[in-house]
């Protein structure tokens, strides 16, 4: 379909390689690698393996070609590590080729690649692999020469959404929605790790309603309590920090999740998906345990012909395999025996006139 014939529901549903993500779908779980293979390429690969067995549906890296992103200086990143950041980035770069064998390897193992450019330079470099989106990281959110470049890939979009103010992303939303570019929007906190009370989940249902994409998660906090309340919410991705060991070196090891707590993470992100529905009605697999659970009208002692029903000759007693459920109790107060009833014994309709 030509994207610029996407109507606003259909851009509710997007789809990346053979994904269809939004709100109708399975739950989609990034593994974000990020940096934390350190340029190893052997420590790439080993990732992706780790990741295909937690359950991930993608497994997604960072194109750095760090003279093109940034100019050589000494400021460092935050509090999170005591190199520069060009060290750091200059350290954890893969090349072109490596690039390339890793997103085959991705695809011998069947999970999905994704990475996220800094430059518009990495974005020529993953046109040549052809990938399938391009995911963008919460400071390039206001980096237009960039967007653009990826904008005229027309290809889908995952936003991240830190360090940025309601204007902004309406700003950036618009670029690619005026270009008819699928978006996914996730709600970010540039904060790592980010304290609970700073996650904001309430922005999922907020974003929702303003700007009718589907949206995300990417969380920086610890654990997964929030992404699981992120699905709770509505959030129809997750992205998450991923590594082997977070005792390797490198900023964002000690706030990834380890492969056992990634797959923690993806039960339980689709567990909490499939918990969503809003029917509420008598399952078929709920009425054989109605019939014991659930409660019958029984006689309370020994009731003559004629005796009137009252609270003190009648009761509701399990199971509800009578003929007149506990609901009807006070339907047969007042009326008369039309027979002898023994005590505790389920009456029948019949009985009462």
């Amino acid at each position: 379909m030509d994207n610029s014939k996407l109507s606003l529901i259909e851009l509710k549903q997007i789809k990346i390689g053979n994904y269809l993500i939004g709100d109708k779908n399975s739950i989609f779980v990034i593994a974000e690698a990020g940096i934390n293979h350190n340029g190893s390429f052997k420590l790439a690969k080993k990732m992706i393996d780790s990741a295909k067995m937690t359950g991930a549906d993608c497994i997604k890296f960072q194109t750095h070609i760090t003279d093109k992103e940034m100019i050589k200086s000494n400021i460092k990143p935050g509090n999170i590590s005591k190199k520069t950041l060009w060290n750091i980035i200059k350290n954890s770069e893969l090349s072109e080729k490596e690039e390339a064998k890793i997103q085959q390897y991705c695809k011998k193992k069947k999970i999905l690649f994704l990475s996220t450019p800094f430059s518009v330079e990495a974005v020529d470099r993953l046109e040549k692999i052809n990938v399938p989106a391009y995911k963008i990281g919460s400071g390039e959110l206001t980096n237009f020469p960039l967007l653009k470049r990826i904008a005229d890939t027309k290809k889908p979009v995952i936003l991240s959404s830190g360090m940025s103010e309601l204007k902004e992303i309406k700003e950036s939303v618009s670029f690619f929605k005026k270009r008819h570019i699928p978006i996914i929007l996730l709600q970010t906190t540039s904060i790592y790790p980010s304290d609970y009370k700073d996650v904001n989940l309430g922005v999922i249902e907020k974003f929702q309603k303003l700007f009718n994409i589907p949206i995300g998660l990417s969380d920086h906090s610890p654990g997964i309590y929030t992404a699981l309340g992120a699905v709770a919410k509505g959030a129809c991705l997750i992205e998450k920090h991923f590594t082997l060991n977070k005792n390797l070196p490198g900023p964002d090891q000690k706030l990834s999740l380890e492969p056992n707590e990634f797959s923690e993470l993806v039960k339980g992100c689709r567990a909490v998906k499939l918990a969503l529905g809003n029917s509420k009605k008598i399952f078929s697999k709920e009425k054989p345990i109605l019939k014991f659970a659930r409660e019958s009208v029984v006689s309370l002692k020994n009731i003559s012909i004629g005796e009137k029903f009252s609270e003190k000759n009648i009761t509701t007693k399990r199971p509800a395999t009578g003929d007149i459920p506990s609901r009807d109790y006070y339907k047969i107060i007042g009326k008369l025996a039309k027979r002898n009833i023994p005590k505790n014994v389920q009456l029948s309709k019949k009985d009462a006139y």
